[in-house]
């Protein structure tokens, strides 16, 4: 990794910090009691907090391996967040051991635990680029010294986007692929808008946090705008190529596409 480290102890606070509150969510161990507050006031407006968020892990477990068996071995992962297990470079070199990532995010608490993301297998390669993921220019100028710009990639963006404008994300999703060849793919999830995680939006921004946008289901299929989606297709993301049949969907609806 070569940027300056951090001290993890320095972002122990009584304010909630949203790496944080999502990984309380997701059954984590990085969290506080103001983090677990506001997570629970969240649960509160919206019981199904947590199952969105576990179901944005499995699918990015899915989508991983899926693209991993199809020969994709390069994964560029933005808005890390705090390391879990199932990690994108565990999953994709569990499938191929010489698969290359690089995660991005701009968090200093992120960059905290960034050592635990860079724990390749002997023949793959992480890496860790500590940039705001709105400069794609940027971050994939740093992801190329590790991944080679000239074969597919996967780039990955999953429960992130809000933190943008609808059109904002829609742009930079466009500019992220437009620096990737054909048959590069886009995994892309986020929360749709309805009653109810409008009500968890409002709770969330009450948090002393940055606000996080939810979505029209429109608004997240516009970053596949010229690619060619994988079967299912967009929908829930609990109904992408899942292990089990009828599980109940969720608002956190995404895909997997292809530039062709």
């Amino acid at each position: 990794m070569r940027h300056e480290e951090y001290n993890a102890d320095q972002f122990h606070s009584a304010v909630p910090h949203s790496a944080r509150v999502w990984n309380y969510w997701i059954g984590g161990e990085d969290h506080y009691p103001a983090d677990r507050e506001l997570g629970d006031q969240v649960i509160a407006s919206y019981p199904q907090t947590r199952e969105l968020a576990l179901a944005s892990r499995t699918f990015q477990a899915r989508a991983v391996r899926y693209l991993a068996e199809a020969g994709i071995s390069q994964f560029l992962d933005i808005g890390t967040g705090l390391p879990v297990q199932n990690s994108t470079h565990e999953v994709a070199q569990s499938v191929e051991p010489k698969a290359r990532i690089v995660y991005v995010d701009n968090d200093p608490l992120v960059l905290a635990h960034a050592r635990a993301l860079l724990t390749s297998a002997p023949d793959g390669m992480t890496d860790y680029v500590h940039a705001d993921m709105q400069e794609a220019k940027q971050v994939l100028q740093e992801a190329a010294r590790t991944l080679d710009m000239t074969r597919p990639m996967a780039v990955m963006v999953l429960s992130t986007l809000g933190h943008l404008q609808p059109q904002a994300g829609i742009d930079l999703m466009h500019q992220y692929m437009a620096g990737t060849v054909t048959g590069s793919c886009l995994v892309l999830c986020d929360t749709v808008a309805t009653p109810q995680t409008l009500a968890a939006q409002q709770a969330y921004a009450a948090g002393d946090t940055p606000p996080y946008l939810v979505r029209q289901p429109e608004e997240i299929l516009a970053s596949a705008d010229g690619m060619e989606l994988v079967e299912p297709g967009f929908g829930s993301i609990t109904r992408w190529r899942a292990d089990e049949e009828d599980l109940e969907p969720v608002d956190q609806w995404g895909f997997v596409a292809r530039k062709v």
